[in-house]
């Protein structure tokens, strides 16, 4: 993952400091590329650990079109949790509720609220929905994921296989606004790619996960076509080390990467829609000494 600390150091070095709506304030470049090639091996950082568990299963919920965390919370999963709350808690002021404590309204999750119409820890149309229900004017809707699916096993060299989760209509209204907009995939020589647009990114925490996300997305996916894997190109708008990172990204800038694993996919499953959390497995996942092994692998 060379790419990867490639980018940290490019922040590092040419990096501009900025303010942020934290308030914690950032040190960034804007306009980055990376690119993976799949075939040898799965991008997972071997410098820094990552939750695989938590890609995994945010990645299952995307592909179900779920926009409430009850499916993440009852697998352990809780990177949702304090967005979902938030979003609460202004809907709770705006409505005029008292609102619930953290616990109890993760424990709830999926439940009816007080407030008309929403479920404790609804998100809104957050990426699952415009991923597989994207609205349209006349009340239909339109699944994405599975359009492009459909392209490529009939029109493989199309240019129109793009899915986004950038519905300006509904940006004001999300629990948050994607960070990763729009993604698009291309066949060559019987190769499959996938090409992201990351408006934000946050490169010490989040882009780690986002790198293996969309990976393992773009495994599933050619899989389920027939095709071989190509490369994972990663575009980056506003690529940013928090400042309270950068010791962070400097310690992990002085370790040497690790051979990359392998991930495994059940063969017996033949649509993406169709997984679940045990039928990926990672094989020869070898980290720095510094690091233990991600979490459930």
């Amino acid at each position: 993952m060379k790419q990867y600390l490639e980018l940290l150091s490019t922040i590092r070095e040419h990096g501009v400091v900025r303010g942020d709506r934290t308030g914690t304030g950032t040190k960034g470049v804007f306009g980055y590329q990376m690119r993976f090639n799949l075939a040898e091996g799965f991008p997972l950082l071997t410098t820094k650990r990552v939750f695989m568990k938590g890609i995994i299963h945010e990645l299952l919920w995307f592909l179900r079109g779920d926009t409430n965390i009850k499916y993440l919370v009852d697998n352990g999963v809780h990177i949702w949790d304090s967005d979902a709350f938030r979003y609460y808690n202004e809907l709770c002021v705006k409505h005029g509720v008292l609102p619930v404590d953290l616990n109890t309204f993760l424990a709830a999750a999926g439940v009816e609220s007080p407030i008309e119409g929403y479920r404790f820890g609804d998100l809104n149309h957050v990426y699952g929905y415009q991923w597989r229900s994207w609205p349209k004017a006349s009340g239909e809707s339109i699944d994405q994921i599975q359009n492009v699916i459909n392209t490529l096993k009939t029109n493989p060299t199309s240019r129109r296989m793009i899915v986004s989760a950038w519905n300006v209509a509904d940006v004001e209204d999300m629990a948050l606004p994607p960070c990763h907009t729009m993604f698009q995939f291309f066949v060559a020589e019987g190769k499959l790619s996938c090409q992201l647009y990351q408006r934000s990114a946050d490169c010490f925490l989040g882009v780690p996960f986002n790198i293996a996300s969309y990976a393992l997305l773009t495994m599933m996916i050619a899989k389920e076509c027939g095709l071989e894997l190509g490369d994972f190109v990663h575009t980056l708008g506003d690529a940013h080390l928090y400042l309270n990172h950068l010791e962070q990204a400097d310690e992990q800038l002085s370790r040497e990467p690790r051979r990359l694993p392998k991930m495994r996919l059940n063969p017996d499953v033949k649509s993406i829609f169709d997984y679940r959390y045990e039928d990926f497995t990672l094989e020869g996942y070898d980290p720095h000494p510094a690091i233990k092994a991600p979490l459930s692998f």
